[in-house]
C-alpha cells in the first residue's frame, strides 16, 4: 500500500469492478486546487486522466460522460495530464487513458486503457457494491503480512 496522493490510500485488490448530493451530470475538472475537497466531499471518485493530444482519450471522452450523466450520485472527473501533471504525476500515470476509481478516498481500481461503456457501467456497479470494511480488513491483512516478511 502506498500513498500516491497526500490522504489516498491504495488498495492491491483486484477490483474491476462524502456522498455526492446528485450534482454531477457531467464530469468536473480534476486540479490540484480541488483534488482534496473532491475527495472529502465524495463517497466514490471516478477519475479519467487525459490528454487533448490523445486520440484514445478523446474516443473515451463520451463513454465517460455517459455514464457520469447516469450515475449523478458519483463524482466523475476528469484530469487534464498536461495541465495537472503534478497530480498526474502524483497518481504515476504513465499511460493515458487511465481511469483510476477512489472509494472513501482509498484508490481501489486504476487502468491504462480505453474502457468500453459495458465494461465501465460494471466498474461502476462493482464499486458501489464493494464493501470498504472488507477491503480495510485485507489491506490490514496486507500490511501485517508485509511487515512480518520483512521483520
Amino acid at each position: 500500500r502506498d500513498k500516491l496522493v497526500t490522504g489516498v490510500q491504495t488498495c492491491a485488490l483486484p477490483i474491476y469492478g462524502l456522498k455526492s448530493a446528485g450534482r454531477y451530470a457531467m464530469p468536473i475538472e480534476l486540479t490540484k486546487d480541488n483534488i482534496e475537497s473532491t475527495l472529502n466531499d465524495n463517497e466514490i471518485v471516478i477519475i479519467d486522466f487525459w490528454a487533448d493530444w490523445c486520440g484514445p482519450c478523446k474516443a473515451f471522452a463520451p463513454v465517460f460522460e455517459k455514464a457520469a450523466a447516469a450515475n449523478p450520485d458519483v463524482a466523475f472527473a476528469k484530469c487534464d495530464t498536461e495541465q495537472q501533471d503534478e497530480l498526474a504525476s502524483g497518481f504515476n500515470i504513465r499511460s493515458i487513458p487511465t481511469v483510476a476509481v477512489l472509494k472513501e478516498k482509498t484508490l481501489v481500481f486504476m487502468q491504462p486503457g480505453m474502457l468500453p461503456e459495458a465494461g465501465l457501467d460494471e466498474l461502476v456497479r462493482k464499486v458501489k457494491e464493494l464493501d470498504m470494511e472488507e477491503v480495510r480488513a485485507e489491506m490490514a491483512k496486507q500490511d501485517n503480512e508485509q511487515a512480518a516478511a520483512t521483520a
